[in-house]
């Protein structure tokens, strides 16, 4: 162990000692304290058995550890990035075209008021050569005007007749609507109607969209009579919001080209996309604009190939910024930078916060040992821990037995009608267990202390739950009696005592499946130990089937729920 690693976990060690109230970790706690000396903090007994304790980090998150072989990802298997840009929402409003930006042209129709010295009020058309006539004035050339220059043009050319005592007023009332054709790599091809102040993606959104297996989301040309007018790249607009807005005429043409070279990117990002190049390379900088990236990040694989042969480099992600990425390249974002500490939480009877940093490598041991308890009411024999990892291994493990269930007798065949009858009600009982039994969520209690009183010193993990129970002074009988209850704890009453005080059994108990749950989570056969305070008292169904091994089947797998869940399953 390194000095600083051993300083970082004695320094840990030490800020949970000073958290906390035990006299036998504070100094300065003599009789003149606070507390009285029923209520002052006792520390757990040390009564601990060092065990083998393996990882049971999830190596498939890529968060712990390195990471596992894989093929390398094809980015034609992956969505390309701006999949979702065209689901209908640019075509559900045209734009009006009556911006200050708009730039007039022959066919739009312009409001005119003019009071004072002389009066006047008309509609009037922009022509063909682009003027608009001013009855006792004449033509006045308002093409190329832009919609707040209009006002200003307009009323210099009625002051040069009029020049005092006149007032005007313009307003552009509408636009002429143009037809604009969509072609190339889109779903859709094809000529649309818009303003000439509607955007591309207007035009885009009305042919369907990009074509996302074949179309390009950054070659994109806008022409006119022939000649590219813009080229348009989409991606400033899905990551800046940018995008250039050229004032369409009837007759101009959008063409989506065909998808260019392109990457993979997957791992740790918000979702796996290829992104499409805009030339055979970019730099690790570019990626890391583009991707987007959960955070935690730390580290990034590059695989490929190159003219001498496949490569495949695993750097930090501050050198990856330098790196060269080339088409067909695959990049795997990974947050594999270990923390030095873990957090692990308290719940139950204790004294100080409840939640601590500690040094990744710390166990249970050390931990208690710097915990103060209520003394007299806590129950330390009756420690445990929740576990993730346990949770998920508990819920495979149910989900793998429910699966065997199914397989082995559903598909079975039958030799006789009468046979085949049982099938089908077999069929369906075995459908409701398993549709009952997957509603269970497995607690993924982990026991630790165990029946001798001895505290198994596991090695924490992140997240971990730390239970430290109050003593207890009911016992709750559930599952299949007549009455659930929880009761006082009477020292010297049997199981069967317990369970004829809550009404007995239910028709559909199982008298031979009668269990009894510790408060540490330990699960055991009533037969095989003696009640204490704290117990539940869980009374298993009996499996609704004359085929015994069926039955037997379904019994293990309702003794496995009771276990994970603490539950007997309803049939």
């Amino acid at each position: 162990m390194t000095i600083s690693r051993f300083l970082l976990r004695a320094g840990c060690l030490v800020a949970v000692a000073c958290l906390n109230a035990s006299p036998a970790m504070a100094a300065g706690l003599d009789s003149g304290s606070i507390l009285s000396s029923n209520d002052q903090a006792s520390s757990i007994p040390q009564k601990t058995d060092s065990v083998e304790d393996k990882a049971r980090a999830d190596w498939r998150s890529g968060t712990y550890g390195p990471l596992t072989s894989r093929a390398q990802t094809d980015p034609d298997s992956l969505p390309p990035f701006g999949e979702n840009l065209f689901t209908g929402g640019f075509r559900g409003m045209m734009a009006d075209g009556l911006n200050s930006s708009y730039t007039i042209k022959p066919g739009d129709q312009i409001t005119l008021r003019v009071w004072g010295g002389v009066e006047m009020e008309s509609v009037l058309p922009v022509d063909a050569q682009g003027n608009i006539f001013l009855p006792g004035i004449g033509p006045v050339k308002v093409q190329g005007t832009t919609n707040s220059q209009l006002d200003g043009k307009v009323r210099s050319a009625i002051q040069e007749v009029y020049p005092e005592n006149v007032s005007v007023y313009t307003n552009l009332q509408g636009v002429q609507p143009v037809g604009v054709f969509v072609t190339g790599y889109v779903k859709n091809p094809g000529r649309y109607a818009g303003t000439p102040n509607d955007s591309m993606l207007y035009f885009l959104d009305q042919a369907g969209g990009i074509d996302q297996a074949l179309g390009s989301y950054r070659k994109i040309k806008i022409k006119r009579n022939g000649r590219v007018i813009n080229t348009v790249d989409l991606y400033d607009f899905l990551i800046n919001g940018k995008i250039a807005r050229p004032q369409f005429r009837d007759g101009d043409t959008v063409v989506v080209e065909e998808r260019g070279p392109a990457i993979s990117v997957v791992g740790d990002v918000e979702r796996d996309y290829r992104y499409e190049l805009t030339d055979t390379r970019l730099s690790g900088e570019d990626v890391l604009n583009l991707a987007r990236l959960k955070s935690g990040v730390s580290h990034v694989l590059l695989r490929g190939s190159r003219p001498d042969g496949p490569i495949s480099r695993y750097l930090p992600v501050a050198e990856f910024r330098g790196a060269d990425v080339r088409a067909g390249d695959e990049v795997l974002f990974s947050a594999d930078q270990r923390d030095e500490t873990i957090v692990v939480q308290l719940e139950g009877s204790f004294y100080g916060p409840s939640r601590y940093a500690l040094p990744r490598d710390a166990h249970l041991g050390e931990l208690l040992n710097a915990v103060g308890v209520p003394k007299g009411l806590t129950d330390y024999q009756s420690i445990s821990i929740r576990r993730e990892s346990v949770k998920e291994q508990q819920a495979q493990a149910l989900q793998d037995s429910l699966k065997r269930l199914q397989a082995s007798y559903l598909g079975a065949s039958s030799s006789t009608t009468e046979e085949s009858e049982l099938r089908v009600q077999e069929a369906e009982m075995i459908e409701k267990f398993v549709e009952q039994a997957k509603k269970e969520e497995p607690t993924g209690r982990l026991v630790v202390a165990r029946d001798d009183g001895n505290i198994a010193d596991v090695r924490l993990q992140d997240g971990d739950v730390i239970t430290i129970p109050e003593i207890s002074d009911s016992l709750l009988i559930s599952g299949e009696v007549v009455v659930p209850q929880a009761v006082v704890y009477t020292q010297g009453m049997t199981v069967m005592d317990y369970i004829n005080s809550a009404g007995g059994f239910t028709q559909h108990a199982d008298e031979d499946q009668i269990l009894v749950v510790r408060q540490n989570g330990a699960v055991r056969r009533a037969e095989e130990v003696e009640l204490r305070s704290g117990d539940q008292i869980l009374v298993l169904p009996e499996p609704p089937t004359k085929n015994l091994q069926l039955a037997t089947s379904i019994t293990q797998i309702l003794y496995q729920v009771a276990v994970a869940t603490k539950v007997a399953i309803d049939l």
